[in-house]
């Protein structure tokens, strides 16, 4: 363990890239995601999308899972899962969570923080239309977070399904669907030499009003 803390102690990468200030930030902080996000997607960056959403249970205990950003706008943020994985169950007995984005080659990161809600029906049925014949199979034959035999018995599953599904089209599960989440909080986060990088925060006081700020890194 020794020699291992010794070899990852040396493991540094100083930030360099850009810097951020108060008077370059969009007032509106979903201005401000947009901004950011079309940077990314323009800069080729792969998992661009990707994200760390964070939630906790009623006993307190956070847990997180990377999945993908599929729609944002006025401050709300949508993915899609199964409603009886863990994060869904979690989600029931606390609907407040988080989401963070890193983007390595801009060197920068995004937390954003709210209140999670169903999406409603029609965009649900919108986006799983939009998968791919075998990602909506995937939606039918996995029981999510639930303990299963082994590979043989999820790839059972897959089949039967499979078999079901192939001549018409794959509905939509009733368990499976859309979340928004609903942003109280926003921090942008741009790296600097020394570690002494930028933080930029917005804070919801009042109906669509922000309280930007500098946070110390």
């Amino acid at each position: 363990m020794e020699e291992s803390d010794k070899s990852i102690y040396n493991l540094r990468h100083d930030f360099s890239k850009s810097s951020l200030n108060e008077t370059d930030v969009n007032s509106s902080p979903a201005l401000q995601f947009d901004s950011w996000m079309k940077q990314t997607l323009d800069s080729k960056i792969e998992e661009a999308l990707a994200m760390v959403l964070s939630t906790v249970n009623k006993e307190g205990q956070p847990s997180g899972r990377i999945l993908y950003l599929r729609e944002y706008g006025n401050d709300n943020f949508a993915f899609f899962t199964n409603y009886h994985s863990r994060k869904g169950e979690e989600l029931i007995e606390n609907n407040r969570a988080s989401l963070t984005f890193f983007w390595r080659e801009l060197e920068r990161q995004v937390r954003i923080e709210g209140t999670v809600e169903k999406h409603s029906k029609e965009a649900s049925d919108k986006y799983f239309y939009s998968r791919p014949y075998y990602s909506k199979i995937g939606a039918w034959s996995s029981p999510q977070s639930k303990v299963i035999k082994g590979r043989a018995e999820l790839e059972g599953f897959v089949s039967d399904f499979d078999k079901r599904y192939q001549t018409e089209d794959v509905p939509r599960p009733e368990y499976w669907g859309g979340y928004i989440l609903k942003a109280n909080y926003y921090e942008f986060w741009q790296g600097r030499e020394s570690r002494l990088h930028d933080r930029i925060a917005y804070t919801l006081q009042g109906e669509n009003n922000w309280k930007v700020e500098r946070l110390a890194p």
